[in-house]
């Protein structure tokens, strides 16, 4: 984050530094989304807690997650969220190549037709949200999507426009961990 200082972890209240530190252990590294959102303890916890409840009490997949999360990054030109969730769907997709085709026009990439929907719907709400229409869910529908994984789906684009324009608003920069990350090497 370059555009607001990043707290030092001992300053921080003990809540907001344990999930830092579990994520930290996690994962082998501290994603610098973690560090940004610390800057603001009240705004750390309710956008951790519905990202948390859109991946631990959602109706998708993880995969399913993640392809949303990079399609509406792509469409949104954020390099943080596409690099981290990028290599996020690499390890649930189990596809080095889906994120990269997902980010630059997710209309392309190598997914079902039930999966192009959900992001199409997805990149809707995010470039064009008044244009969302009952027939746009009527398709999610036809293609197996429940209603409560319909509703995870704009819950997961409308997550992520807000982390995304925040990210730009901060001006925050992948972690060169996640550039490598499930690549297959």
């Amino acid at each position: 984050m370059r555009r607001f200082p990043v707290p030092d972890h001992e300053d921080l209240p003990d809540d907001v530094r344990e999930r830092i530190e579990a994520e930290t252990e996690r994962a082998g590294f501290t994603p610098n989304v973690f560090d940004a959102f610390a800057y603001r303890p009240a705004q750390f916890r309710p956008f951790f807690a519905y990202y948390d409840a859109i991946h631990d009490a959602g109706a998708l997949e993880p995969e399913e997650i993640e392809m949303i999360v990079v399609a509406v990054s792509g469409a949104n030109d954020c390099l943080y969220c596409v690099v981290a969730h990028g290599a996020l769907l690499r390890i649930y997709g189990d596809d080095p190549h889906l994120a990269e085709q997902l980010a630059t026009n997710h209309r392309t990439a190598d997914v079902s037709d039930a999966h192009r929907a959900m992001c199409d719907v997805a990149v809707k709400l995010t470039e064009d949200p008044a244009a969302v229409e009952e027939s746009d869910l009527e398709r999610l529908r036809e293609h197996g999507f429940s209603d409560r994984a319909i509703w995870d789906v704009g819950a997961t684009a409308s997550l992520f426009n807000l982390s995304n324009r925040m990210a730009h608003f901060a001006d925050m920069r992948p972690n060169e961990e996640f550039y490598d990350m499930a690549r297959g090497e």
